[in-house]
């Protein structure tokens, strides 16, 4: 990896050692955010604002549930003025909970929002921009120009803000970022911070401060990247250390949306940023909250934690993705996508029926397997074994003594302790599985591994603070120019499913991310069926993008500013579509972000008016005005004109 980089660390107080980033704080309604208060709970109404009493009754479910603010959207003057009411019936009925506004498009709903809430949310791409995906070749002195257009437009939230004690986000959204950062920036990360310091530069020079920031991406990599090269850029330029509101955008429902929001939020969390945060679920706004309580709990005992080495230098880019460079063993490694090994070490008998459950359908009349998208590569065997022929595509792992009584069966393979491998035990002249934690990372086993082109490691950590750990023995790895092929795996005891999810999601995703890692092994005992590890583990592998086994769907979470049933519409276009390998269709409630989100996917399924949706393919629109009731038949009538739909019986 790049060298140049290895000085690059500003975003987080240290790679090593958890501590939470110290912010400023700043005061919502009473509720204090950063500085030594704790990481708060929030999330945003789904209905129309100028439904006052579902607004009031869906607000206080929302708060029962643990949201310390709640977000209502105000598209327009009506809106905004319709939250003084929505206000004022919360607290007849005692409940003081900070309401922020959500702006888009709209400064004079802002300005009057300002007045009655106690935060307003505002968009740098869509607050003075429209957005018309054109590129503009701008001057230094065109540029300039478009800035102070944007000042006179932004001046008058601020002041209003500073006169009434409003706080303000500054919240980027990677889809919609306006046409005058695209043209000079790109659809990257630094245009997504760029977007937001332009902005924040007329806050400071306001002297206006009650602050918060956030830079949200429906893609987790992209959201990571852009909130660590934020917290660099605010160093770099003095600016005051801004709280940070975490969030994935367009996450999606059930296990989809969970996973994907944990890798998001939870590798921030795992290096001390976020001072707020809300996991966007395509779900009822209060079925959000726990989510954000169950990631936000793991850090209030994280300290004290083992010790773990320092770092030097750190030589992985934190801002630009680069998978670490291995030799290929056997399927790991190299230009491999990362492999999944489940655990059936277990188990007190295993059948071709226990095999099922991790992708693998055996057909008796056939006498044949049928393998889907997520079968797993390897099955950690233990001193467990088999009396049936194995799919051809899978391999079996056992503890080492017992291998070695069978170690002339089919796809069979070892797992050695560091220790004994090192001390000369047999080996596999195909794949050896080398069992190590940091502590057991000596300089011999390092040398012994880079030269062995049959050894793969399996990482593992007890560790409280695991994540760094794991990523402190690859960048010991990377230091030594070890290019052995390395498995991360994760132990986990007696965790609910979603628990599980949540946790796996936060621990191995970060290190796929900054592109560490080979394969995943989760091993849960007593943290639900068998099925649902092995989906978990292909689940993080999707959500961090580096392998895709099924259909993505970027789901919008719903708001006030929805134009029809989002979770209805999302399962019916799920349940039609979600054997189709690869494709990412984004289905969005209306205008604000879908558009932008459209780059990033293949087909977009967009509310337009009450009752009527828009067609993309990519960020083209294709179809316009298409009655709801045609919509997605004709969504997937595009998607089988481009020659991408395949049956369901074919792919069985």
């Amino acid at each position: 990896m790049d060298s140049s980089v290895t000085q690059l660390r500003h975003y987080c107080n240290s790679l090593v050692q958890y501590s939470r980033r110290k912010t400023r704080e700043v005061s919502i309604g009473g509720v204090r955010l950063g500085g030594d208060n704790p990481i708060r709970v929030q999330s945003m109404t789904t209905i129309d604002t100028m439904d006052t009493q579902g607004s009031i009754d869906q607000t206080i479910r929302m708060v029962e549930a643990g949201c310390e603010y709640v977000r209502i959207t105000a598209p327009s003057l009506k809106e905004a003025q319709n939250l003084a009411e929505i206000k004022k019936g919360l607290r007849a009925r005692g409940y003081s909970i900070p309401l922020i506004a959500d702006i888009h498009f709209t400064p004079n709903a802002a300005e009057l929002a300002a007045r009655i809430v106690e935060k307003v949310r505002v968009n740098p791409g869509n607050y003075a921009d429209k957005k018309k995906f054109e590129e503009i070749d701008y001057t230094d002195a065109s540029y300039e120009a478009e800035l102070a257009r944007i000042r006179s437009k932004f001046t008058p939230l601020v002041k209003i803000c500073k006169e009434y004690g409003t706080a303000m986000r500054i919240g980027t959204n990677h889809g919609s970022l306006s046409d005058r950062i695209m043209s000079r920036y790109g659809d990257t990360p630094l245009g997504m911070v760029e977007s937001a310091l332009e902005f924040l530069r007329i806050c400071e020079d306001l002297n206006y401060y009650d602050i918060v920031l956030s830079m949200k991406a429906s893609n987790p990599q992209v959201m990571i990247q852009a909130y660590r090269l934020l917290v660099q850029k605010l160093d770099e330029e003095q600016f005051q250390p801004y709280p940070l509101h975490l969030g994935v955008t367009e996450a999606g429902d059930g296990e989809d949306g969970r996973i994907k929001s944990s890798v998001g939020i939870g590798t921030l969390l795992e290096d001390g940023l976020g001072d707020t945060i809300r996991v966007s679920l395509t779900e009822e706004p209060e079925a959000e909250v726990p989510i954000c309580i169950e990631l936000a709990d793991r850090y209030k005992d994280r300290l004290p934690h083992d010790p773990i080495p320092e770092i030097k230098h750190y030589p992985i880019n934190p801002f630009v993705y680069t998978r670490r460079t291995t030799h290929e063993v056997v399927n790991l490694g190299g230009h491999q996508v990362p492999r999944v090994i489940a655990d059936f070490s277990s188990k007190e008998k295993i059948t071709p029926a226990s095999l099922f459950s991790l992708g693998y359908h055996y057909s008796v009349p056939l006498d044949k397997w049928n393998i889907t998208d997520m079968a797993c590569d390897y099955i950690f065997m233990g001193d467990q074994s088999i009396d049936f022929e194995i799919p051809g595509t899978l391999g079996l792992i056992y503890n080492h003594a017992t291998w070695l009584r069978q170690r002339e069966q089919i796809r069979s393979y070892p797992f050695l302790k560091a220790d004994d491998y090192l001390n000369g035990a047999a080996t596999s002249d195909k794949i050896n599985f080398i069992y190590a934690c940091l502590k057991d990372l000596s300089g011999p086993l390092i040398e012994k591994l880079n030269s062995d082109r049959t050894a793969v490691l399996l990482i593992d950590s007890y560790n409280k603070h695991g994540y760094a750990e794991q990523r402190r023995l690859f960048v010991e790895l990377i230091e030594h120019e070890c290019k052995v092929p390395v498995v991360i795996g994760r132990a986990y005891r007696a965790l609910t499913t979603e628990r599980l999810q949540l946790y796996s999601a936060t621990d191995i995703g970060g290190l796929l991310i900054d592109g560490l890692g080979d394969g995943v092994f989760i091993a849960a005992e007593d943290c639900g069926p068998d099925k649902v590890v092995n989906e978990t583990a292909f689940n993080i592998l999707q959500a961090t993008r580096t392998r895709i086994s099924k259909t993505e769907y970027i789901s919008c979470p719903s708001c006030g500013r929805t134009l029809f049933d989002l979770q209805e519409t999302t399962a019916k276009i799920r349940s039609r579509t979600n054997h189709l390998k690869g494709i990412k269709i984004a289905i969005m409630g209306c205008i604000v972000n879908g558009p932008g989100e459209m780059a990033d996917a293949d087909y977009g399924y967009v509310g337009s008016g009450p009752g009527r949706i828009t067609l993309y393919r990519s960020k083209e629109v294709v179809r316009r005005n298409v009655p709801a009731a045609e919509a997605v038949d004709q969504l997937i009538g595009l998607i089988k004109e481009d020659g991408n739909w395949i049956g369901i019986s074919e792919k069985l």
